[in-house]
């Protein structure tokens, strides 16, 4: 459930991390596994007759006179075995989507009140003749703007580390001394911005891909999220721009668990802004700084 939130520039105020009471989920990994093992699992009739049965053995019912009385008993219990379980899975799941449910509430009441902060703040600070300064932002997006030709090595792997090997790669990156000193040797080659609630919602629903056992798959369910990061308290796509846009305590396995975004070149190409000489700008000659938009 995604809740309307405004497009203003970034909210850095400090978050609360609230922490979010998660209810032991134990009980719904042991029920959709025997879930499982009862849904797909044969019947006994069925394996009898996978075994070469003939119906002999044992004394014959009125019914199927292929069927044992044992046998018949044994179908019943695992039918009933086979509903209880069933019934088990469904009441796990409508229990797991009320969760989710109250989460994303949860989150829109904390977006909205840090939203109202940030203007009460503002307005106070005008009101006594001053102005408002933002804390330090705590999240970057970086996007690889260059290719590789008369690179340094250690510009090359830099780039490695930061997961951006190809152009117009993205990715979210901690804010911190030594990931300030990386983007300096690599500032000629990267363009990056502080992302708002908006983008990180945007980029992740829209362009997200999740990694499972190396492998790059689609957030296309909560399932592939709860798999991933389930071990993490995160279950829910909004649990995990949550976690990304707050920089959360788990914020190192989120962002390793998103796939590098692949974004599109800008249809309008490359602004430049702030040139200071009139020679052909380049890294070397004079400091740009370029902007796009995210999606293409």
């Amino acid at each position: 459930m995604i809740s309307t939130i405004s497009a203003s520039p970034a909210v850095h105020t400090p978050l609360s991390h609230q922490t979010v009471q998660i209810p032991p989920a134990h009980f719904v990994a042991d029920s959709l596994s025997l879930s499982r093992r009862l849904l797909f699992d044969p019947s006994p009739r069925e394996r009898s007759e996978t075994r070469g049965g003939d119906g002999d053995r044992g004394s014959k019912t009125g019914g199927d006179p292929g069927i044992s009385a044992e046998e018949e008993e044994e179908e019943e219990q695992w039918a009933l075995a086979k509903k209880e379980a069933l019934d088990t899975k469904k009441k796990a799941e409508g229990e797991k989507r009320k969760l989710i449910f109250s989460r994303a509430q949860q989150y829109a009441k904390e977006y909205e009140s840090q939203e109202k902060e940030l203007i009460r703040l503002k307005r106070e600070a005008r009101l006594k003749g001053g102005f408002y300064v933002c804390p330090e932002a705590k999240l970057l997006f970086i996007v690889r703007i260059r290719g590789i030709n008369a690179m340094h090595p250690k510009t090359r792997k830099i780039l490695q580390l930061l997961r951006l090997r190809q152009i117009f790669n993205g990715v979210f990156l901690k804010v911190n001394k030594a990931t300030m000193n990386m983007l300096r040797r690599v500032e000629p080659y990267v363009t990056y911005g502080y992302p708002n609630l908006k983008s990180v919602r945007e980029l992740i629903y829209k362009r997200g891909y999740g990694k499972l056992n190396k492998q790059r798959v689609p957030l296309s369910d909560n399932s592939v999220i709860e798999q991933g990061l389930g071990k993490h308290g995160i279950i829910c796509i909004e649990d995990l721009v949550h976690e990304i846009m707050t920089v959360g305590p788990h914020f190192k396995e989120a962002n390793n668990f998103l796939w590098p975004f692949k974004l599109k070149a800008p249809l309008a190409g490359w602004r430049r802004r702030g040139i200071t000489t009139s020679k052909a700008a380049t890294p070397e000659t004079a400091r740009i700084t370029s902007t796009s938009s995210l999606g293409g």
